[in-house]
């Protein structure tokens, strides 16, 4: 039984905004409160990064069109004694995925922790 970290990406939609920066705080705002209303505080909310395609630098994943964001939002979550990667990602897809109903939502990576870390 192992300690992992569990990085996910999650595609969040936000309709009727017109500025990117008030894209990404009503998408990690809303994302946090649907957290938190199912006691789920311990999950980290922030705004993805995506690479630019020329010269490879991390940008905010935001983009408008037509009043309507999509924003990548990067999910961090600890699972305790899971059996192997494979459980931990299936463990925290389920916990995450029950309280971010319709959001797509995809595992990025998986790192085993130390047991003292807690």
């Amino acid at each position: 039984m192992g300690n992992y970290l569990v990085a996910m990406e999650a595609a969040w939609l936000v309709r009727d905004v017109g500025e990117i920066d008030d894209a990404i705080g009503v998408a990690v705002s809303e994302a946090g409160k649907r957290l938190n209303s199912e006691d789920m505080d311990y999950v980290e909310v922030e705004v993805g990064a995506t690479g630019c395609p020329a010269c490879g630098e991390p940008f905010d994943s935001a983009f408008i069109a037509a009043d309507t964001a999509l924003v990548g939002l990067a999910l961090e979550m600890e699972v305790f004694n899971a059996d192997g990667e494979e459980h931990a990602s299936r463990i925290a897809k389920s916990e995450v995925g029950g309280a971010l109903r319709d959001v797509p939502l995809s595992v990025v990576e998986i790192f085993e922790t130390d047991a003292d870390d807690e």
